[in-house]
C-alpha cells in the first residue's frame, strides 16, 4: 500500500514553517520561493498580499538567472584576456595591510569597502547611461509600473527583471557583509560558538548569492546594450573580485546550510 506525503499546504501550521529560514534570507517576498512556508512572511502578509502561488514561478526564476552565470564569467574572462587584466590579482594594493587593521568592527574591512563602492557604481553607471532608456529602448519605469506583465514582450520583462534584480541587491550586499565582519569579530572571542554555525557565514552567503545574481543580470543588460559593454564588463569585473575576496575572508560560507533554501 502505497503513501502519499502531504504537502506543505496540507501540514498543520507548525509542521509548514521552517523554522529560521528567514534568518538568512534576501528579505525579497516578492521573489522567494518559499513564502508558504515562511512563519515571519506570514505575520507581514498584509504587506505583501498573497504570494504564496508564486513560489513554483520564483523558483523558474532564479534557476533561468543562475544558468547565465557561468555564462556571463566566460564572457567577463574573454575580455580581461583581450585587455591584458588579470582577474586572479584580486588583491588591492595594500589590501593585507587594510585588513590587519581590522581589530576593532567599527573599521571599514576591505570587503565592506569594496561593497560599499559597488553601491556608487550601480548609481554612476544608470545615472550616466539614462540615454540608453530612450525611445529606441524599452522603458523600464514604464514598463516596470505596467499593471499587466502579460502585455509586456518577454524581451522587455528579462529586461525590467534584470535591473530590479540589480537594484535590489545593491545596497544589501554591503548590509550582510557588514553583519559578517561583526559577527565574526565577535565569534573570534568565544571558543564556544566552534561548535555551532556561524553567523558570519550565513551572512557572507547571502552577500555571496547576491552577488552571484547580480553577475547574471549585469550579464543579460550586455544583451539590450552591447555599445555599453565595456563600462558593464568592469562592473562585472569589480563584482568578481568581491566576491572572490569574500570567499577567502569567509572559507566557509558557501557551505553554510540556509534553514529551507539549502535543505
Amino acid at each position: 500500500m502505497s503513501t502519499t506525503e502531504n504537502s506543505p499546504a496540507d501540514k498543520p501550521e507548525e509542521a509548514r514553517h521552517i523554522p529560521g529560514i528567514y534568518n538568512y534570507c534576501d528579505r525579497w517576498c516578492e521573489r522567494c520561493p518559499f513564502t508558504s512556508r515562511c512563519l515571519n512572511f506570514e505575520m507581514s502578509e498584509e504587506k505583501f498580499g498573497d504570494l504564496k502561488d508564486t513560489d513554483i514561478t520564483n523558483e523558474v526564476f532564479w534557476q533561468r538567472l543562475s544558468e547565465t552565470f557561468q555564462e556571463t564569467l566566460g564572457m567577463l574572462k574573454q575580455m580581461a584576456a583581450e585587455k591584458g587584466i588579470d582577474l586572479d590579482a584580486i588583491d588591492i594594493d595594500g589590501a593585507d595591510d587594510f585588513d590587519r587593521h581590522f581589530e576593532d568592527p567599527s573599521i571599514v574591512h576591505l570587503v565592506a569597502h569594496m561593497a560599499f563602492a559597488y553601491i556608487g557604481v550601480v548609481d554612476e553607471w544608470f545615472d550616466s547611461n539614462v540615454y540608453i532608456f530612450d525611445d529606441d529602448h524599452p522603458d523600464i519605469t514604464a514598463a516596470a509600473a505596467a499593471t499587466e506583465r502579460s502585455s509586456l514582450d518577454e524581451e522587455t520583462i528579462t529586461l525590467i527583471d534584470s535591473v530590479e534584480v540589480i537594484r535590489w541587491y545593491q545596497h544589501q550586499m554591503y548590509v550582510k557583509l557588514r553583519r559578517a565582519l561583526h559577527s565574526a569579530h565577535d565569534e573570534a572571542r568565544d571558543e564556544e560558538l566552534d561548535e555551532y554555525p556561524r553567523d558570519s557565514d550565513g551572512s557572507a552567503k547571502v552577500a555571496l548569492i547576491g552577488m552571484d545574481r547580480s553577475i547574471s543580470a549585469w550579464g543579460n543588460i550586455i544583451a539590450y546594450f552591447p555599445d555599453a559593454e565595456e563600462s558593464i564588463l568592469g562592473i562585472i569585473a569589480h563584482l568578481e573580485r568581491l566576491r572572490r575576496r569574500c570567499e577567502t575572508e569567509f572559507p566557509s560560507a558557501r557551505s553554510f546550510v540556509r534553514p529551507g533554501f539549502d535543505e
